[in-house]
């Protein structure tokens, strides 16, 4: 991941962090990231993926096709969606038409698989303070 993807993440998870923890439990909760946020939070850290190649089906995408198609494929499964975990599984791991896994690589040439990644990003953005 790019120093500016990591930083951007740090950035929004530290911002978010520090929203939660200063208010009351009550308004906290409101505050907490809905799941279309997450999954808008997911896509967006994609495309700041600028070092990053997005292979689909034994093709290269850059950082800002790859969060173009996401949200394509998003918008067209949004009936199976609800989640930012369903999101991940029915749209951001595997091609629906070769059964491929999506994956990304890095510039150091280290590869990932997209659904595993962002699973992991997904719990980032998750991330509570302790009370």
């Amino acid at each position: 991941m790019s120093r500016i993807a990591r930083w951007m993440l740090a950035c929004t998870c530290a911002c978010l962090v520090l929203l939660v923890a200063a208010m009351p439990p009550a308004q906290a909760a409101a505050l907490a990231p809905t799941e279309t946020e997450k999954i808008e939070a997911l896509i967006a850290h994609v495309e700041g993926l600028r070092d990053a190649k997005f292979v689909r089906n034994d093709v290269e995408y850059d950082a800002k096709t790859a969060g173009k198609f996401l949200r394509g494929k998003w918008d067209a499964n949004k009936a199976k969606i609800d989640t930012a975990q369903d999101f991940i599984e029915q749209a951001a791991s595997v091609s629906s038409t070769t059964g491929k896994p999506y994956l990304i690589r890095f510039k150091e040439g280290k590869e990932v698989k997209s659904g595993e990644y962002l699973k992991e990003q997904l719990k980032k953005l998750e991330m509570r303070p302790s009370k």
